[in-house]
């Protein structure tokens, strides 16, 4: 067998096999499409700022303001994430400031409302848990229950954009 697509390395090989033979009959588009047949209306910065906020305010209601949230066209592309969480704290006088910034691929514009979710779930979550540990998935289940399949469906929508350069929902 050949090496696995890689946004599917690590996955038990049937399961990297079963999105591979998708792919090879090219079906894979319909099996995505069926499963999730309509984007989001969340296009500009503004909404996904509100999207983001309204996730993290019935979530995490005690962590800090977000100082931004926008979709990043180069984030893709440069630091090959999807989704990028910083945190940056400055001394102001007696205070310690933090701005905390979460970036989403532009390539989520035009998705399914359930991936953009589980993109906004995985950075929000790094606000409490920098690490990808217990914790951290357990906090993602929590704000998002179907948040491993939702992971898994992503992963694979990203192998087919790769291998085909057709976006699905656009």
């Amino acid at each position: 067998m050949s090496a696995p697509p890689r946004y599917l390395a690590g996955y038990p090989p049937a399961l990297v096999e079963q999105v591979s033979s998708l792919m090879a009959q090219d079906r894979l588009a319909e099996v995505l499409l069926r499963k999730y047949p309509h984007a989001h209306a969340v296009r500009t910065d503004r909404a996904l700022y509100d999207y983001v906020l309204a996730l993290k305010n019935e979530y995490l209601r005690s962590a800090g303001p977000l100082s931004k949230v926008m979709f990043d066209s180069k984030l893709h592309d440069i630091r090959q994430a999807l989704g990028t969480h910083t945190s940056i704290s400055r001394v102001q006088g007696a205070r310690l400031k933090t701005k905390r910034e979460i970036r989403v691929a532009a390539v989520f514009r035009e998705m399914p409302e359930e991936f953009l979710r589980m993109i906004v779930v995985h950075e929000l979550a790094h606000i409490k848990e920098r690490e990808h540990d217990k914790a951290f998935y357990q906090l993602c289940r929590h704000m998002e229950p179907d948040y491993h399949q939702l992971e898994f469906d992503l992963r694979a929508y990203m192998c087919h954009l790769e291998a085909t350069g057709r976006a699905l929902w656009a």
